[in-house]
């Protein structure tokens, strides 16, 4: 599939997605996010093991193209943000971990792809924010995907401030996993992706999938969902292997996976 405003690329197990308009910050226009949709479809369906997702340029995303809504009306707004909710909802939805590969500033929109991707790395010169609260148009839907990782009063403090928290202070907060020097980003992502990807790819993928499914429930009926899909997924062949070769002390092999 040919794309103007982003590259897939494929090395071994892993697919990394690059967001590919630093004329534009990366911002996120129609076109971009529907581009974005239409590869983490492709890739997720297919046999990477795990998906990255980067930015080219000074910065990781810049988040909304402005051009696309400065002039627009409600029912196109909406149809963008639609679109974005969708962008946002299916990269949790495929079932390969999605590592955020992060450097420069991820704001807005951009910010909300790192707290919508399931891990994330960020060099220490990252910058993290919501700034529609210094602003006219308030980080509404950012702040979806942003609360949901640092906490109520964190999330109220970058939505209402709009002020750029620096890296170490996302990863006080919750908003990635780890923060290393530049020079490292590219190492870093990828012995995370290495960790997070052993074992069953058919296990791990219906795991991430319950994982979202439950956490926002209460807590009784949070674990009268993961009883039921704990107790299916104990029949699969890969669960049967992992268990027998533990009893047998001998590695697993599975289906599809890695060791």
């Amino acid at each position: 599939m040919e794309f103007e405003d982003i590259l897939v690329q494929r090395s071994g197990d892993y697919a990394t997605i690059t967001m590919n308009r630093p004329e534009r910050r990366n911002a996120l226009s129609l076109r971009h996010m529907r581009e974005l949709i239409a590869a983490f479809t492709q890739v997720g369906s297919g046999d990477a093991m795990g998906i990255v997702l980067a930015g080219n340029g000074p910065v990781f995303s810049a988040g909304h193209d402005f051009s696309d809504v400065a002039d627009a009306d409600l029912a196109a707004v909406r149809s963008l943000l639609m679109t974005c909710t969708e962008l946002m909802n299916l990269m949790q939805q495929v079932p390969q971990p999605v590592v955020a590969r992060v450097h420069g500033l991820a704001t807005a929109a951009g910010c909300q792809l790192v707290a919508a991707a399931d891990l994330a790395v960020a060099s220490e010169d990252a910058g993290f924010a919501a700034p529609g609260g210094k602003g006219g148009w308030f980080c509404h839907t950012p702040m979806v995907a942003i609360a949901r990782n640092v906490g109520r009063k964190r999330a109220a403090e970058m939505a209402l401030s709009g002020d750029v928290i620096d890296a170490p202070t996302a990863l006080d907060w919750g908003l990635v996993n780890r923060v290393v020097p530049a020079a490292q980003l590219d190492s870093a992502t990828m012995d995370l992706l290495d960790r997070v990807t052993r074992g069953s790819a058919e296990s791990k993928g219906i795991g991430k999938q319950a994982l979202y499914a439950q956490i926002d429930l209460d807590q009784p009926k949070a674990y009268a969902y993961a009883v039921e899909v704990m107790a299916a997924t104990s029949q699969l062949p890969d669960a049967r292997e992992g268990m027998h070769a533990f009893l047998e002390k001998r590695k697993p092999q599975w289906r599809r996976g890695r060791p």
